[in-house]
C-alpha cells in the first residue's frame, strides 16, 4: 500500500527513543524526511545514524526541551526554514508519576500539566501556521489511554492528558478547511521505556525472569500480550498518510482490547509509582 508519504516532511517531538522513534522509523522507511527532537545528546545522536541508514529522506536531530516555548518555536520554525516545509508533526512528550491521586499535592498536578499537556499544545500552536499554509497536513497528538478511562495509580497522567483531547477536538472546526487533520493516539502497553522499568521491578516476583515480569502486564489485555511500538507507528503512519484524509478529530485507542475487555492491571501492588512514568 502507498501511503503517499514520500518526501513529505515530519517533525517528531521526542523522536529520539520509544514511540516517537518508532513513528520516525516508519515514516523514513515510507520516505518522508524526518526532523526529530529529545533532550538527550548521546541517544538523539544514535537515532539519526540509524533512521539515515534506513533511507534516503533527510534526517534533522536537535537537542530540544518541548517545556521550553521559545525552544520549541525556534525549532519547528528552523526545521520548517532548511526543509522547506511541514507536513505531519506528531507532539509527544513525557508523563508525569504514578500513584494514588491523594498521595500528590497540587504542586504535582501543576506539574503534570507542565509536562503532559501545555508542551504539546506549544508545540501545535508553533507548528499550525506552517501546516495551514499549506493547504495540507497532519497533526498527530500522543497521549495515553488514561484519556479514555481510569487508570489505577494513573490519576495524573489522567488529569493532564486529558485536556489533549479536547484542544484537539476544538481544532477540528477551525482546521477543516484548510485540509489539515487533528487526531489523538492514545496508547497502552506498548513495549517501551515504561514497561521495561516496571518488568525490572516485577522480575523479583518471577524468579528474576525479565520476559515473564513483560508478560505479566498483559494480563488484563484480551491479546494476552504487550504491543509492539511499530504496531503503534504503523497506525500513525496511517493517519499521517494521504488514505486518512477524512479522518479527524478522532481518539485512536491502541491497547489490546484492554478498555473494551474493561480489566484492569493489577501488577502496580507493592511496586514504587516513582520508578513508572
Amino acid at each position: 500500500m502507498d501511503l503517499g508519504l514520500h518526501d513529505r516532511v515530519a517533525l517528531i517531538a521526542g523522536g529520539s527513543a520509544g514511540l516517537g522513534y518508532a513513528i520516525a522509523h516508519e515514516l523514513v522507511r515510507e520516505g518522508a524526511h524526518v526532523a526529530i527532537c529529545g533532550r538527550n545528546a548521546d541517544r538523539l545522536a544514535a537515532a539519526e545514524r540509524n533512521l539515515r541508514a534506513l533511507g534516503k529522506g533527510r534526517v534533522l536531530s536537535a537537542q530540544v526541551d518541548v517545556r521550553d516555548d521559545d525552544a520549541v518555536r525556534a525549532w519547528v520554525d528552523g526545521v520548517a526554514a532548511e526543509l522547506g516545509r511541514l507536513d505531519i508533526v506528531v507532539t509527544n512528550n513525557g508523563g508525569p508519576p504514578s500513584g494514588p491521586p491523594l498521595r500528590f499535592a497540587i504542586d504535582a498536578y501543576r506539574d503534570a500539566a507542565q509536562t503532559s499537556l501545555f508542551p504539546a499544545i506549544q508545540l501545535a500552536l508553533a507548528a499550525l501556521p506552517h501546516l495551514r499554509a499549506r493547504s495540507w497536513g497532519r497533526l498527530l497528538i500522543i497521549a495515553s489511554e488514561t484519556v479514555m478511562r481510569t487508570v489505577k495509580d494513573y490519576t495524573l497522567s489522567g488529569v493532564a492528558r486529558a485536556g489533549l483531547v479536547r484542544f484537539a477536538q476544538g481544532l477540528v472546526a477551525e482546521l477543516g478547511a484548510s485540509g489539515v487533520t487533528v487526531n489523538v493516539l492514545a496508547p497502552a502497553y506498548l513495549r517501551t521505556g515504561p514497561v521495561e522499568r516496571l518488568a525490572a521491578q516485577l522480575a523479583p516476583r518471577y524468579g528474576g525472569d525479565h520476559e515473564a515480569s513483560v508478560r505479566a502486564q498483559a494480563s488484563h489485555i484480551p491479546l494476552g500480550r504487550v504491543g509492539d511500538p511499530a504496531e503503534f507507528a504503523a497506525l500513525a503512519a496511517f493517519l499521517a498518510s494521504d488514505r486518512a484524509g477524512f479522518i479527524t478529530g478522532t481518539v485512536q485507542l491502541v491497547d489490546g482490547g484492554a478498555c473494551a475487555a474493561g480489566g484492569l492491571p493489577d501488577h502496580l501492588a507493592a511496586v514504587d509509582p516513582t520508578a513508572v512514568t
